[in-house]
């Protein structure tokens, strides 16, 4: 049985403004109908002997997650939460405790049987197959392919790496130098080395010798065989991982690691943890069209352009423009005589810059951190596991929401300290507690809920429910909440938090 292991923890600095910390690129559809985490799942079908996937995501992204796969039909055996990033050798080590630990038959986990890393009587002869979130495959025929070359091999105890055939003298990847072969019929060669992101000649060397590979950082092995590797070349990520595997509990969909344990892991990648140290590394190639969509340039690599070299998304007009990438969210762009040039609009910021120097976008990124800017971690509509909001004006006594509530879902049962609201529903029926009363409004009605009144919104319909929320006081920071009770799990963050990123996670 192959069991998908997907890495979702990255935060796409490089994709800013469509990539934030709170909503980074895994969730974006960038590549087409579905977010990059989507097509990971989705471009799996057709693998033989595919178990359910699980998914490893940190503790901001998990409702996310949990509604994406609900969006494509996908049953998730568990998401794993992070409680800190930690790298993909923690990451990679909880999944393959999770699974030893695990009875497939009955398709769940308990505390007691956890950590049981070294049992081979529940799921030592399945193979994991790592995926990062956010890479693009065009060819998937090919992908299959060599995933299940890649299964044969794995069932031998040996850890499997994918190296893309390069097509460039490319530096800004990791290089995997293949010795000689381990299995002919597979077309796999036994890893000499890993090598560092060469400078251009050396990558020209690299690509001519045909013995390099790039480094795609997916993998497969036996999650028996990962554990015993991890145990004997990084005995402390083990040691830390296991203790909070079998410290961790289950809430909803969601196992939470235990969080002492977890940040007490070093953080490190599975290629320096184990890969770079083990004698069991077989890399596969991958001829697939495979791109890692680290920055703007390489989604003008994997769109279709015009005849002009341009790819154009959204309300685009152009005048003498040549090989650039222009992306319209909200308003319509106009660019007139440039070339190899990037221009990102969203609701609340516009990114103009050489396609070539697309690598320099996090430097943006860290200047909206220093100077503590939410641009840096939200966008003006804001995910939550209930729907969404938006901001579409504010001043200083006074915000206007657009809150979106999917049917079936409810707020949590909550007060503010410092403002007061007043709901308008402008499509769909809304459920309200406000105070000691209870009714039902639709569409054209409202209701004031004064300063301190507990209440809670409800969507009992079969459509999304819209409503325009106006606050009015003091102080109206999404910090301004205490929650009474909550169906999702959030009533211990009743205190006022002052973090910006609490901030943005604790409305509503």
């Amino acid at each position: 049985m192959i069991i998908p292991v997907i890495l979702s923890g990255g935060s796409g600095s490089r994709l800013w403004p469509m990539s934030r910390e709170l909503n980074p690129k895994q969730f974006l559809s960038l590549c087409g109908e579905h977010s990059m985490l989507q097509e990971t799942i989705t471009r799996l079908d057709g693998i033989a002997d595919l178990a359910a996937p699980i998914v490893v995501c940190n503790e901001e992204h998990r409702f996310i997650v949990a509604q994406q796969m609900r969006d494509i039909g996908v049953d998730v055996d568990k998401i794993i939460l992070e409680p800190i990033g930690r790298n993909t050798a923690p990451a990679i080590c909880a999944a393959a405790e999770y699974i030893q630990g695990k009875n497939f038959a009955d398709n769940s986990v308990n505390k007691s049987s956890v950590n049981k890393s070294s049992d081979k009587n529940t799921a030592g002869d399945n193979v994991m197959l790592i995926l990062a979130a956010d890479h693009v495959i065009q060819d998937k025929e090919a992908f299959h392919q060599v995933v299940e070359s890649g299964c044969r091999v794995a069932q031998q105890g040996q850890l499997i790496t994918f190296g893309i055939v390069p097509d460039k003298a490319e530096t800004g990847y990791g290089y995997i130098k293949r010795a000689g072969l381990f299995n002919q019929q597979e077309n796999a060669y036994k890893v000499e080395k890993f090598v560092e992101k060469p400078d251009v000649e050396t990558a020209q060397k690299y690509l001519t010798s045909g013995e390099y590979y790039w480094n795609s950082g997916m993998f497969m092995f036996q999650a028996s065989a990962i554990l015993q590797e991890m145990e004997i070349l990084s005995e402390e990520i083990y040691k830390a991982v296991k203790a909070s595997v079998s410290e961790g509990t289950k809430d909803l969909d969601f196992c939470r690691l235990g969080i002492d344990a977890f940040t007490a892991s070093p953080s490190d990648s599975i290629d320096y943890a184990v890969m770079e140290k083990t004698d069991k590394a077989v890399v596969l190639p991958l001829d697939a069209g495979w791109n890692d969509v680290g920055v703007w340039s390489a989604l003008w690599d994997v769109n279709d352009r015009d005849e002009n070299g341009n790819v154009l998304q959204g309300d685009v007009l152009t005048y003498e423009l040549t090989n650039s990438y222009i992306h319209a969210e909200e308003r319509m762009i106009a660019v007139i005589g440039m070339d190899n040039c990037v221009v990102v609009e969203t609701a609340d910021a516009v990114l103009v810059a050489d396609k070539s120097r697309s690598q320099d976008v996090k430097e943006i990124v860290n200047q909206l951190k220093k100077s503590g800017r939410e641009e840096a971690l939200l966008h003006q509509r804001v995910f939550r596991p209930w729907g969404s909001y938006e901001t579409l004006d504010e001043t200083d006594r006074f915000k206007v929401k657009r809150i979106i509530v999917t049917p079936g879902a409810k707020l949590s049962l909550q007060m503010h300290h410092h403002r007061a609201e007043h709901w308008v529903v402008v499509k769909g029926t809304a459920k309200i507690v406000c105070g000691d009363k209870e009714f039902i409004m639709t569409e054209d009605q409202s209701n004031y809920i004064p300063l301190g009144t507990m209440h809670r919104l409800e969507n009992p319909g079969v459509i999304p429910l819209e409503i325009i929320e106006i606050q009015t006081g003091s102080y109206l920071g999404e910090d301004d909440i205490t929650r009474v009770d909550d169906h999702y799990g959030r009533v211990e963050k009743n205190c006022v938090e002052n973090n910006s990123v609490e901030k943005g996670l604790t409305s509503s």
